[in-house]
């Protein structure tokens, strides 16, 4: 089997477990052997030490495939020579954080997950102390374990419960944050849920001990088939899921988490949902008070009405940047090593890297922020939405995947950015820096909103993203991206009709 296929980005992922019609298994436990196998060889050649010296922390999700894998790629790990510590149900956050903490300090870490994807998925997450590996990382792994063929071999596996030294370091971050006391979230109801991921421990071990009401909370026993929603900020039965749970249960706030929690969402005491740009507005203005003029990187998909949010209000600088939480953390990483203080970087999915917190996309690091601004706020007398109180509300919005026919599908798409560029301009169009495909801007008093058009990076598909500034304009701007995408004759654009 070519291995390569295994990529996605800077991740593994592969079918793990049959179940699904015209989905073939391509993950296997030998395969994640082979892959445990590589990955040390790979530390072992970066880090310099020899593989019998290297310790390396092994963790997983809820996923039904994840025990059969986790064995695996620790023998594999076991066959090169590493010690391995198997750290059991743990979060893609927290196997980071296990090469940090005082009490692991691992040379290296694993996390066996797919995120959101379906019961059938895997994947597996590399870390090293520089933080997630790079897709040329991954490469280079995927590579060397297409040469290996490591034995079933016994040696020295530790275990240790790593998801309880995460919660007190996450819990003790709350309690620092709110001048200590035993229980400095009495009086306040949160509810979670977790859709049968690993984020259960939020409720147990974090928010129950330091006092707060976590009645009506939802969904925490990890089940790897995902039987109630899919554990995914950006899914709409999901949001609704936890938004009925906060009315239900007239709780204060309601956080949501995908399966390995480095993602997150929340939902007001209202109902209102705050994911997309109102959760990259929310944690940019609890950060703002600490970091003026700072700089908050997102993805290119964020709207305009976010722009005025963090700079006419909160007198941020907001750098719309690319697709990819990679791409954006890195991009955190350059400024902040240039000396341009970037505090946060966020995705509208949901992940969102902090200055303060290693460059590390943890959901469940960003709930303790939400967390702790909440109960300032109840301290105050306020509500946690005067936070954003001062964002436009979203009117109307769409996306459009036209896919591209025929094949060099990524020269064409780069035609056409040209093409839709230079018409874009032959029309007055405002057309604000873009990293990513062709944005206009429209604020005149016939039309308000906003149109991106971009490449998907391994699809024959270009997606177009559009947002009206007031009702019917949606309408205006899709006649608008009609008459600037016409002719474009491998273009199906069925979907604008």
């Amino acid at each position: 089997m070519d291995l390569m296929k295994l990529q996605n980005g800077s991740d593994i992922r592969g079918v793990a477990v049959d179940g699904v019609e015209g989905e073939k298994v391509n993950l296997t436990p030998d395969i994640a052997r082979q892959i445990g196998c590589a990955y040390v060889s790979w530390l072992e050649k970066k880090s310099g030490n020899l593989a019998c010296s290297l310790k390396i922390g092994v963790g997983r999700d809820s996923r039904m495939s994840g025990p059969a894998l986790a064995d695996a790629l620790i023998e594999g790990m076991v066959s090169a020579g590493a010690t391995v510590v198997d750290c059991g149900m743990a979060t893609t956050p927290a196997m980071f954080m296990s090469i940090v903490f005082e009490e692991t300090y691992y040379d290296g870490a694993a996390m066996i997950t797919a995120s959101h994807l379906p019961f059938n998925r895997n994947g597996i997450k590399f870390f090293d102390p520089e933080g997630g590996l790079e897709h040329d990382d991954i490469t280079e792994i995927l590579n060397l374990a297409s040469l290996l063929n490591p034995a079933k071999v016994s040696g020295n596996v530790q275990t240790f419960d790593l998801l309880s030294v995460y919660a007190d370091y996450l819990k003790n971050k709350i309690s620092q944050a709110l001048g200590g006391g035993e229980k400095p979230l009495a009086g306040l109801h949160i509810v979670v849920d977790s859709g049968n991921g690993a984020s259960g421990f939020f409720v147990d071990k974090i928010l129950q001990p330091l006092g707060a009401d976590t009645s009506g909370s939802q969904f925490l026993e990890p089940d790897g088939m995902f039987p109630n929603h899919i554990p995914n900020p950006e899914n709409k039965q999901a949001m609704e899921a936890i938004r009925d749970a906060v009315l239900k249960n007239k709780a204060d706030l309601g956080l949501i988490f995908d399966t390995d929690v480095d993602r997150m969402s929340a939902v007001l005491s209202d109902g209102s949902e705050v994911n997309r740009d109102s959760i990259i507005a929310m944690i940019s203005a609890i950060l703002a008070p600490d970091y003026p003029g700072s700089t908050i990187i997102t993805d290119s998909v964020t709207s305009d009405r976010l722009t005025y949010f963090l700079q006419d209000v909160l007198g941020l600088k907001h750098l719309c940047y690319m697709r990819g939480y990679k791409n954006v953390i890195n991009k955190q990483k350059e400024l902040n090593s240039k000396g341009i203080i970037a505090p946060l970087a966020m995705e509208t999915s949901g992940h969102g890297a902090l200055k303060d917190n290693y460059y590390l996309d943890d959901g469940a690091f960003l709930a303790v922020k939400l967390v702790i601004a909440l109960a300032q706020a109840a301290k105050e007398g306020k509500k946690l939405d005067s936070l954003i109180e001062k964002l436009p509300p979203l009117v109307e919005e769409a996306e459009f995947r036209f896919k591209i026919q025929g094949d060099d599908f990524k020269e064409y798409g780069k035609s056409v950015l040209e093409e839709f560029k230079k018409r874009a301009a032959e029309c007055g169009y405002d057309m604000p820096e873009s990293y990513e495909g062709v944005r206009l801007s429209f604020k005149g008093e016939d039309v308000q909103g906003w149109i991106l058009l971009r490449l998907s990076l391994h699809d024959p598909v270009m997606p177009m993203n559009i947002e009206g500034g007031r009702k019917g304009d949606l309408e205006k701007l899709k006649t608008i991206a009609k008459k600037l995408t016409d002719g474009f004759d491998r273009l199906d654009r069925k979907v604008l009709d």
